[in-house]
């Protein structure tokens, strides 16, 4: 009795540490699909959405910031232009974009989408105009019903990093979800393919 015990006991320990070798397998196969930490889990915020990436650019800067983007993410791209154009001198510009803030004054655009329904994710690229987003962008923002949509903040700038930008598109487009931007130094737009990327992976968008 004692060693038909003894063997029925052993068989079954076997067969239990085979289950558990199975099950240990299955999770070593499922885990990196729902590892959001994971490259094969990079980008999930993005799947089955429409994206739109949207910029204003001065010196050109923020137009190659708002390609490395749209070449990453995928989707549509828009420069935002506006009816009279900006001063090509530095000073004067800064000048005018000081006035405008101060003031208000929302520049009219020649861009105009008809489809920003279709959306679900807008990357929103402008230069840093004294601390926040430039007019030509506020005008963008203000110019639509954003509702319900993601909205990305991305920046060039001289020294001043993102400033007010993200708190600024929130009070622009309160009913939106507007994640963490990204800024770069303006000179450094062309060769920060890596810092973009690290950024939109830290977003689940790469």
């Amino acid at each position: 009795m004692t060693g038909k015990n003894s063997n029925g006991s052993t068989d079954q320990s076997r067969r239990n540490l085979l289950k558990l070798a199975a099950t240990g397998l299955l999770a070593g196969m499922v885990a990196p699909l729902v590892d959001l930490g994971s490259p094969m889990a990079a980008g999930l915020a993005l799947q089955g959405k429409n994206v739109l990436t949207v910029y204003y650019s001065w010196t050109g800067n923020t137009r190659l910031m708002a390609g490395i983007i749209n070449e990453m993410v995928g989707g549509d791209m828009v420069r935002i232009e506006t009816v009279a154009p900006y001063p090509t001198e530095y000073r004067e510009t800064t000048k005018q974009a000081r006035k405008e803030l101060e003031s208000g004054f929302k520049p009219p655009l020649t861009t105009r989408l008809t489809n920003i329904d279709t959306y679900d994710v807008i990357f929103v690229g402008s230069p840093c105009w004294w601390g926040t987003i430039a007019t030509p962008v506020i005008s963008f923002l203000s110019g639509y019903d954003l509702s319900g949509k993601t909205l990305v903040p991305f920046m060039t700038h001289k020294g001043s990093g993102l400033g007010r930008t993200v708190a600024h598109v929130r009070e622009l487009c309160p009913a939106s979800a507007v994640l963490q931007g990204k800024a770069l130094w303006g000179d450094s737009a062309s060769k920060s393919e890596k810092e973009i990327s690290d950024w939109l992976r830290s977003l689940n968008m790469a």
